[in-house]
């Protein structure tokens, strides 16, 4: 009986230590999280041209001082009614449907109504360009001319040309055929000019904050179209 009693023990002794060679390892493994996800760019999409006019038009640059000068600035008094006229006649032609008929009608009775006065007019304006430009008035006049019909035919602005051209058609009903020259270069023919310096205001605001996109998002955006498709 007395001999068990140390066998006894030195069992205890070996488990303890064991014990303490297994607690004398290496430490556990602590899990280590990965790394968060990169940021997702939330991309705005790219501004596009006012009244869907094309991305590369160019619009009148403005000077110095801020004003934007256009085929209408710094015109005679007869060059003002013309213009006037001409916008008149542009909105006539490309106005259609309900709105285009009271103009069409008004556009028709301002040539009656104002017969007399557009002749003197035209007739001023020859004399003006003679004046200016001597043997190549003609060929200077009709140049200037097409700069203007095209100005108010700007596809983007003709239906804002439309409604101007409403209320000009409204406005003419009070206006004597002698105070037509300077109703033109007082207030109608900056009534009809109008829509036109509104939309490049707004041409110029889209191409600031185009430019400002294309800094921001440009180069994260062409490597988003680069990219392959799954």
């Amino acid at each position: 009986m007395g001999s068990k009693t140390p066998m006894r023990r030195g069992g205890l002794l070996a488990s303890g230590a064991a014990a303490l060679l297994a607690g004398c390892g290496a430490p556990p493994k602590v899990a280590v999280a990965p790394p968060p996800p990169p940021p997702v760019v939330v991309i705005p999409p790219r501004p596009l041209p006012p009244l869907g006019a094309s991305p590369t038009m160019a619009i009148p640059a403005r000077l110095a001082d801020g004003t934007r000068p256009t085929v209408n600035s710094g015109v005679s008094a007869a060059q003002a009614l013309w213009n006037l006229r001409s916008a008149y006649n542009v909105a006539a032609l490309n106005c259609t449907g309900d709105q285009g008929a009271p103009i069409l009608a008004g556009y028709t009775e301002f040539q009656k109504k104002y017969a007399r006065t557009l002749t003197a007019t035209n007739k001023a304006l020859d004399k003006e360009y003679r004046a200016r430009f001597g043997a190549k008035a003609i060929r200077e006049r009709e140049a200037y001319q097409t700069q203007v019909y095209n100005f108010f035919a700007l596809p983007p602005v003709v239906p804002s040309l439309c409604r101007a051209a409403l209320e000009l058609t409204g406005a003419l009903q009070a206006v004597p055929a002698a105070q037509l020259e300077g109703f033109a270069a007082a207030s109608g023919l900056a009534g009809a000019e109008a829509p036109f310096r509104a939309f490049f205001d707004s041409y110029e605001q889209y191409q600031s904050d185009l430019a400002a996109w294309e800094s921001q998002y440009g180069a994260s955006f062409a490597a988003a179209e680069e990219a392959p498709r799954s």
